[in-house]
This record gives structure tokens, sequence and C-alpha cells, in this order.
């Protein structure tokens, strides 16, 4: 735990826009310096000035999640210069959708690399600081996809599922050294990116099978991951937290 006084640190990747964008703006309005780490280094800029202007404390950090050597430098450097790393929430994807017999090699090289290495990447870098301080919060994004058929989502859902496995081992592995760690599951969110793979009709059928009768916002994942980041969930490990309207259950 931070000492009284002390400001907390989080990192959050795919940070410069949807649902990382929302995250890094509520972390940062829980009194955390965020990182907020996007391969966009304009996009991720724009977030931090806006969370500055708003009288939060952010930086921007321009590197891809798919490169161990770049992950591992970002996060040394952040939690040398800043004393600490609190919070790392693995929210980077890159995504295509298709039949898997059409599927083509670089396309899932890219969805493994940034998707279930790149989380592993930040997970190795972080639990350094982590386990010199005492404790951490890491909290990765997994998918509905990973326990119920979606079309075109094969190789989507394999590496959701993955990360989903991964959540629930590190949990144990880390849990020993006062490092909590923990995923949400989000349902359908409407984001910029998401509807550049899903059209108004995917939507309005994601929307009808959602109990609640409505899509996600980028807010409502926001709100989960701050209380898994938050005091109030120090007793909480190992969970996959669905924010999905109950989608999972219908």
């Amino acid at each position: 735990m931070a000492a009284e006084g002390q400001t907390r640190v989080a990192v959050v990747t795919g940070a410069g826009r949807g649902i990382g964008a929302a995250v890094a703006r509520r972390l940062a309005s829980d009194g955390f310096h965020v990182v907020v780490a996007d391969v966009d280094g304009d996009t991720a800029a724009a977030v931090a000035e806006e969370i500055a202007q708003h009288g939060g404390s952010a930086e921007p950090a321009c590197f891809d999640v798919a490169s161990r050597a770049a992950v591992q430098q970002v996060v040394a450097e952040t939690a040398g210069r800043l004393g600490r790393l609190d919070v790392v929430v693995n929210n980077a994807m890159w995504i295509r959708y298709g039949e898997l017999a059409d599927m083509a090699e670089g396309d899932i090289d890219r969805m493994l690399d940034v998707g279930l290495k790149g989380v592993i990447w930040m997970i190795q870098a972080a639990t350094g600081p982590m386990i010199a301080q005492g404790s951490g919060c890491i909290i990765n994004v997994s998918s509905p996809a990973a326990v119920r058929a979606t079309r075109d989502a094969g190789i989507y859902a394999a590496v959701k599922g993955a990360v989903s496995s991964l959540t629930w081992q590190m949990s144990s592995e880390l849990g020993r050294s006062g490092i909590r760690v923990n995923a949400v599951v989000p349902g359908a969110v409407p984001t910029e990116g998401a509807r550049q793979l899903v059209d108004e009709e995917g939507y309005e059928l994601r929307r009808s099978k959602t109990p609640l009768g409505r899509l996600g916002a980028p807010e409502d994942i926001a709100g989960a991951v701050s209380f898994l980041a938050s005091a109030d969930a120090s007793f909480v490990n190992g969970q996959l937290l669905a924010i999905d309207g109950g989608l999972i259950v219908s």
C-alpha cells in the first residue's frame, strides 16, 4: 500500500481511446498518477492532457506492448522515476474478425502478440517493482467471447480465453507476494474502434441479447476497474468481473 500522502501510480495500456481512455480518466479522478500508454503517441498525449486540464495527474507513454524490450524499459523507467507501481491495466488489443480458415497468419500473429503476449510482458515487467514494495494490482481485460461462441471470433476468443486463464494462474502465483490479479469482462461497448468492426445491426443484436436491454459505455467498465484497484477490493483476487448487463448468462 502507498504511504500516506504518496501518490499511487497506474499504467493503462491501450489508453488512447475507448475503454482504455475512460479507465485512465477514472483512475486519475481516483487520485492515481496515470501513465496513459498507447502505440499511438498522439492519442496518448491527448488523453493525458485532458486529464491534466481537469486537475488530474497523467503522462503519455508511446510504445507497443507486443515488444517485450519496450515494455520492460518503460515500466522499469516509470517505477524507478516515480518510486512505485501500484496498478497495471492490460487493456490493449488488436482485433480482426473472420472465419478461422480465412484468417491470415499476420493477423493471427498480431492478435496474439498484442492481446496475449503483451499481457504477459506487462505482468513480467510489473512484478519486480510490485514485489519490491509488497503490493500491487494487475487488472486484465477479457471478454464474454472466452466462454460463449461468437461468430467469426475464433482467434479473438482464444486470446481472451488465454487471458482469463492467465488471470487465474497469476492470482495464485503472485498473490503470495501481495499482488492481486483480476480481470474485467466487458459486454458490448460500442467505442469508436469497435464500431469499425461491428455495424449497427451487430450492436442491435447484442443489445437484444442483453437482459438489461442496453449496450455498455466505457465508463461502465472504468467503474469496475476503479473498484478492483481500490482498497475496497483488497481481498478480491483471481476474479473475472463481468460488466455486461447479464449477457454472459443470457
